[in-house]
């Protein structure tokens, strides 16, 4: 498991926004290359996704509360949980459980992956900000 906090100068509900975009999530995480399924986050729907280097799976919103948002994604010999919690100071933590023979073999590449997706996540809600 890994885990990592940051504060994200934003409003709690702009970050939700941005976490709950399940068709935006490739335009700052890089590990997706494509997602297909409801606008709106529908918790326990399978939206389909495709992931670097073109492996095909499902997402699913699997928690999705106030406070704390749970996205559980696999594709063959891999998935992940990962949770995104979020203080009401937009302290936001991030952590996620990855299993599966592919992530033995990718874990070297998923160090310190967490702190580069809050540091993606607070780019994403700064470029929203300066776009409207």
């Amino acid at each position: 498991m890994e885990t990592a906090t940051d504060t994200i100068h934003a409003h709690p509900t702009a970050i939700r926004h941005i976490l709950l975009d399940a068709l935006g999530l490739p335009e700052w995480n890089e590990a997706f290359l494509a997602i297909d399924g409801p606008a709106e986050a529908d918790l326990g729907s399978a939206y389909a996704l495709r992931v670097r280097p073109g492996f095909a799976g499902e997402l699913r919103y699997t928690v999705v509360e106030a406070d704390r948002i749970e996205i559980t994604w696999q594709v063959p010999g891999f998935r992940e949980v990962g949770t995104w919690t979020i203080g009401p100071d937009s302290q936001v933590t991030h952590t996620f459980e990855q299993s599966g023979p592919l992530a033995t073999v990718l874990r070297p590449a998923y160090r310190n992956i967490a702190t580069i997706r809050l540091a993606r996540l607070a780019n994403r809600v700064r470029q929203l900000a300066h776009s409207s």
